[in-house]
């Protein structure tokens, strides 16, 4: 299965990115994991549950990547460690990555000012062609996946943000895209580098 609703837990989340990009650079695991995420709650979560599954959500994604994009995440500026979220976010999540790749993409393209929501419904049709065997989501998931999609691309800078929606020109940072080049991520590269 390509397409999956593994986003719905919301945006980048870069914080708190930071936080589990640490304790894996350390190789914190096992009990020193549990303490860190339920009884230091290092994220800062409300409840133990919401730690424990934001933490499998940003460990998920960052285990797609190494020690050096982890540092560019820990250690890096504000931009540079957004963007490098963001790259393993979309190598995490198809969904989140073919929007931009073929969706945003076009709008830059044919010079539309705003991102229409509506893109969204039409963006999930045509996952579908893609992929038969997507699950059919209830209204509610689909609402919950666009707009932590769109909360996504605002925090990454496509758009200026979730109410109005206009389309910027986005400039990943050279340390993010000198990482996925050297590590040959080309289809995490194609759907960040997308612009007028």
């Amino acid at each position: 299965m390509r397409y999956r609703a593994d986003i719905t837990a919301g945006s980048l989340k870069v914080p708190e990115s930071r936080v589990i990009a640490d304790l894996l650079i350390r190789g914190v695991d096992g009990q020193e994991w549990d303490a860190a995420i339920l009884d230091q709650n290092v994220l800062q979560a409300r409840t133990g549950e919401t730690a424990r599954r934001l933490a499998r959500l940003i460990r998920a994604r960052l285990a797609l990547m190494d020690a050096d994009l982890w540092r560019l995440v820990r250690d890096g500026t504000g931009d540079t460690a957004t963007h490098a979220v963001l790259a393993a976010a979309v190598k995490h999540s198809r969904l989140l990555g073919d929007f931009p790749d073929l969706v945003v993409r076009e709008q830059y393209r044919i010079f539309a000012k705003t991102l229409s929501t509506t893109l969204w419904d039409h963006y999930l049709d045509d996952c579908r062609s893609r992929d038969p065997d997507m699950p059919v989501w209830n209204e509610s998931t689909r609402i919950r996946l666009r707009s932590s999609v769109f909360q996504i691309l605002a925090q990454a800078g496509y758009i200026d943000n979730t109410r109005s929606k206009t389309l910027q020109t986005v400039h990943i940072a050279s340390q993010v895209t000198d990482y996925l080049h050297q590590h040959n991520e080309s289809y995490v590269l194609r759907c960040i580098q997308v612009g007028p």
